[in-house]
């Protein structure tokens, strides 16, 4: 496109310059570069205004972090309907490969089985790192005897085993009364995560109350002052004045020691992974993309998670081009 309107443009201004070389007056000039100049400036406003629809669903700890890019992105692209559910890491993913959505909002990496089913499906994707968060162990505002506890801790608190948990089970000081649990839903990809890297995937407690709205837990754990949860990072901040943090090894969450690894085993990154024939076909959803790896990292901080280092999002966008 960019060559037919160096052409057409180059053929106005050569008449007009002929014309006033033959004595015709300036009147033809100006006419002539006032043409160009009204084609050229129709065409980039064509160019700029896009229509179409984008749709991803996923991780509900992704989705704050989609849901401020999609408002913004709102304001610069009027005529694109982009839509964001919120299923769960694993949800999302069943969508995506049942063909239902341009783009899945994860935080896990794919599983091996996913990848699989998008093979047999015919849909190859490309995996784009948006953000850093610390999973985050917080308890009721109240609870005044519970400040750090140890993976082993988790383990003997958050790994059904037949008995009934108590606080005083994981110290003989705190209180004999039954810990209240709250988890995300099995669709989560913070529950693999925390199933893979604290729990080693044994079964969680059966009586923990599981939910794939992370507000459900936010508002379960302030509620009751046994209860323990766990979510993204973001969702605490958010809740700050109504949660109380629980220190991991001895180190709490913040965004240092969620960027720097010190947080661990708890930190880990938060992808989107989009559909290759849509950021090839679909002009909206590619400038969709673009728009997300360009603004991931302000957004991710605004809403509460951690940037990742330039270097990540300029591969982001290398990759991005490559497949346009």
């Amino acid at each position: 496109m960019k060559n037919w309107k160096y052409l057409l443009m180059t053929t106005m201004v050569g008449s007009a310059l002929t014309l006033g070389a033959c004595g015709n007056d300036t009147t033809q000039e100006e006419t002539a570069s006032e043409t160009a100049s009204e084609t050229t400036s129709g065409d980039t406003q064509e160019e700029a205004v896009l229509e179409g629809q984008v749709a991803g669903d996923g991780s509900s700890t992704v989705a704050p972090i989609m849901e401020a890019i999609v408002e913004e992105y709102a304001g610069v692209q009027d005529k694109v309907q982009v839509t964001v559910g919120v299923s769960g890491t694993g949800g999302g993913f069943e969508k995506f490969i049942a063909g239902e959505t341009d783009f899945s909002n994860a935080s896990r990496p794919i599983k091996d089985e996913e990848k699989e089913a998008l093979a047999a499906a015919g849909i190859d994707f490309t995996e784009f790192k948006v953000a850093y968060d610390g999973l985050s162990l917080v308890v009721n505002k109240d609870n005044d005897w519970v400040d750090s506890l140890t993976v082993e801790d988790l383990q003997k608190m958050w790994i059904e085993d037949g008995t009934t948990k108590k606080w005083s089970d994981i110290n003989p000081e705190w209180p004999d009364e039954e810990i209240v649990f709250y988890s995300p839903g099995t669709d989560s990809g913070t529950y693999d995560y925390f199933d893979e890297v604290v729990l080693d995937e044994a079964d969680l407690v059966k009586s923990a109350t599981l939910s794939e709205d992370d507000n459900v837990l936010v508002q379960g754990v302030q509620g009751d002052k046994n209860a323990i949860g766990f979510f993204g990072y973001a969702y605490y901040l958010a809740n700050k004045d109504t949660l109380k943090i629980v220190k991991v090894e001895g180190v709490e969450p913040t965004n240092e020691t969620i960027e720097s690894g010190e947080y661990s085993p708890l930190s880990r990154p938060l992808f989107v992974y989009a559909k290759n024939s849509a950021i090839k076909e679909n002009p909206a959803f590619y400038d969709f993309m673009k728009y997300t790896i360009e603004n991931a990292g302000a957004m991710s901080e605004a809403v509460g998670y951690v940037k990742l280092p330039d270097a990540d999002y300029e591969k982001g966008l290398a990759d991005l081009e490559a497949l346009k």
